[in-house]
């Protein structure tokens, strides 16, 4: 049977925690601090070793076949590297895998000579509201505009509590959710053109964003977003015969052409995204059947990191 080992006793671990019961999986806990850990198991009733990694693999344990990596981002890539070190074969990374393009490289470049296979957990690409739209965007012949927002709310974002250098780059830490799924569902970038303007404290680069461009499916798309002012994530994919619009993302609401009305698709079935964190269940069970086709490689999230480090006007290298 396949060793699964689930790396963070966090909220998210906990989450994982559900979906591996939920597939009648066996898996591993290793978390690091005893509060995390004894806060774990009392939610989920499930055992957590404490330690690290570090110290778990120190053991010398037999090699997992998967890993799921859910530590705080300041943590992600430094724990997937040990495990590709390890000779774990099929790794799931929470987004967005690592905070600077030189990590990025080196785990592409250290899986490709172990031949390990990474993944980013961008569990949005498996909305039951997403999975719709793919039907209807190939029924229509695809996509020919898209749009997004990401706007974040800094006055929450501001007291909590993060990890060294993950507000500072909060645009890919958490913002590449929204943008991912745009691009994902819309076309990776052709030509892009960006623009930014003012500050926060703890978000120097930039507090309000704009842009533009072609995507390589010949889609044109722009988006914006102003982290100092109201709003919210949104994405909107238009067809020859349809606006698909995620607003909230979990939820698909189709315009269709000739009419006014925007009404939410009332056929899908959304009981996984409602059991289940949304997308997670499917995100899931298809990293753990290798049928990673949709699940986003740390080969493709190297690639979009000079398109992230344009839009969020990060100096690059990132340091």
């Amino acid at each position: 049977m396949d060793k699964i080992w689930l790396i963070g006793a966090s909220a998210m671990a906990q989450d994982y925690i559900k979906v591996l019961n939920g597939l009648k999986k066996d898996f591993l806990v290793i978390g690091r601090g005893e509060k995390n850990a004894k806060l774990c198991e009392e939610k989920t009733g499930c055992k957590v070793l404490v330690g690290g990694l570090s110290d778990f693999l120190s053991t010398k344990p037999e090699v997992a076949s998967y890993a799921i990596v859910s530590v705080g981002v300041e943590k992600l890539y430094e724990t997937t590297k040990e495990l590709v070190k390890y000779g774990v074969k099929n790794i799931l990374v929470e987004k967005p895998g690592a905070m600077k393009e030189s990590e990025f490289k080196e785990l592409v470049s250290i899986s490709k000579d172990k031949n390990i296979e990474i993944f980013i957990a961008y569990n949005r690409r498996f909305f039951a509201s997403v999975l719709k739209a793919q039907e209807i965007i190939k029924n229509d012949g695809g996509v020919t505009s898209f749009n997004f927002e990401f706007t974040e709310w800094a006055h929450i974002i501001q007291s909590i509590e993060k990890g060294d250098g993950v507000k500072e780059k909060w645009f890919l830490a958490n913002s590449t959710h929204i943008v991912d799924l745009a691009f994902f569902l819309g076309g990776k970038p052709k030509e892009l053109a960006t623009f930014t303007s003012g500050s926060l404290d703890w978000h120097t680069s930039a507090s309000n964003f704009s842009g533009a461009g072609i995507a390589r499916n010949g889609a044109l798309f722009n988006y914006q977003a102003n982290w100092e002012s109201a709003g919210r994530w949104s994405v909107e994919i238009l067809t020859k015969e349809n606006r698909l619009i995620f607003r909230p993302m979990e939820k698909l609401h189709i315009q269709k052409r000739g009419t006014i009305a925007q009404n939410l698709d009332d056929e899908i079935d959304y009981t996984l995204d409602e059991e289940y964190k949304p997308g997670l269940f499917l995100q899931t069970k298809n990293f753990l059947e290798n049928n990673c086709e949709d699940i986003c490689s740390i080969e493709e999230q190297n690639e979009m990191m000079s398109i992230y480090n344009k839009i969020a006007n990060y100096d690059e290298p990132n340091t």
